[in-house]
């Protein structure tokens, strides 16, 4: 039987939900039945993980910007690559690539498109040319599509009110995680030793990539507003990007250089959870993050703001708290309020990891992906 052929286009290997679901499909998908091959940009984290584990074309011109003259010469390269490999599936993620892969592969003639939403790339704090824009592209890009998969129904719900694609393209599969990883980390947490704290410090931590969408600004307001009043609280920022000297500046801004944390990209995001008593997110918007996913896995009760994939599974008061966004003062009185009523903490604790079943691992979600591709293809 012949295998079926599947590229995955990703815009750059970061440390994100995107990535780590299109480098668990390369990985780990029955090789007897698929054969992966990846398109990706250059310079993620992630690069080195696919040495000597999967087939990558990097190529230098395929950027999260908007820039005609690179997204031309993208566009030119992933044309020649899917022109010589000829894949039975093109299956791209996260926006960048989603929007130029899903238009290459149906000019290069390919019959089977599908494309992971991790959120839709337009929200209410963009222009209005600009959020329409990215309506307009992804309306244009759901035309060419044979399947769309949201990882949140919120996803559904909201392509379909502004009506990108047909309700019966959409096939829900959300994120997969290493449960065990995570629910049973299996050495004792070490980040305070690491970082030279008190037993009895309490860190909030939050994990993400410094760009716009993370809104990391307000994580760092949160933690001025917080360590005015208890200085034994840490904050903890795990991830980075260009947005960098922008929270830099706001730490010393507000003298938090004592308080706040830049741990920089890391892999052991499970040891770096399980050494936290908070778990805060100030995303504008998300499609289902993953680091609220491991968060609520290791007992962490998330809070969170109020947007589209958080609803999934945070239910406010029950096993976290939803804030509106760009409210640095309830996030930081809902942290207080966990920090002062522990039987209620623990409770929301167990509800939390108890949220986290087997249809968040990795091989349900696995599964989930091998049976589409075999539906779509014939096999």
């Amino acid at each position: 039987m012949n295998k079926i052929k599947v590229c995955i286009i990703v815009t750059k290997l970061e440390l994100g939900g995107a990535q780590k679901v299109a480098i668990d499909l390369c990985k780990k998908t029955d090789k007897d039945k698929f054969e992966f091959f990846m398109i990706c940009g250059m310079g993620g984290i992630l690069d080195d993980e696919t040495s000597g584990v999967i087939k990558v074309y990097f190529v230098k011109d395929l950027i999260r910007e908007i820039n005609p003259l690179k997204d031309f010469k993208a566009f030119i390269e992933i044309y020649k690559i899917l022109k010589k490999e000829k894949p039975d599936i093109v299956h791209t993620h996260s926006s960048k690539a989603g929007i130029l892969g899903r238009i290459t592969a149906f000019a290069a003639g390919i019959k089977t498109i599908i494309h992971t939403i991790h959120g839709f790339p337009f929200n209410d704090t963009q222009s209005f040319f600009k959020k329409n824009l990215y309506i307009a592209l992804e309306k244009l890009c759901a035309a060419v599509s044979t399947v769309l998969i949201p990882v949140s129904t919120e996803n559904i719900k909201k392509g379909l009110s502004y009506k990108i694609g047909k309700e019966k393209q959409y096939r829900y599969i959300r994120l997969g995680i290493d449960i065990e990883n995570f629910k049973n980390l299996n050495h004792a947490p070490l980040l305070k030793k690491e970082l030279g704290l008190e037993e009895t410090d309490k860190i909030v931590t939050t994990i993400g990539p410094f760009k716009p969408q993370k809104n990391l600004p307000d994580f760092i307001k949160t933690a001025n507003i917080v360590l005015k009043k208890d200085s034994s609280f840490k904050f903890i920022i795990t991830g980075d990007g260009d947005g960098r000297p922008e929270l830099e500046r706001l730490i010393a801004k507000y003298g938090l250089e004592n308080g706040v944390f830049l741990l920089g990209w890391r892999r052991d995001i499970s040891n770096i959870l399980n050494s936290s008593d908070f778990f805060a997110m100030t995303s504008l918007w998300e499609g289902l993050p993953i680091s609220t996913i491991e968060a609520m896995a290791c007992g962490l009760v998330p809070v969170v703001n109020d947007v589209d994939g958080q609803r999934e599974i945070v239910k406010d008061g029950v096993n976290g708290f939803l804030v509106k966004p760009y409210d640095a003062e309830d996030t930081a009185a809902k942290i207080f309020y966990l920090a002062k009523n522990s039987e209620i903490k623990d409770k929301m604790s167990r509800n939390a990891k108890q949220t986290i079943d087997e249809t968040f691992g990795i091989d349900y979600m696995i599964k989930q992906h091998e049976n589409l591709y075999r539906e779509l293809t014939g096999s």
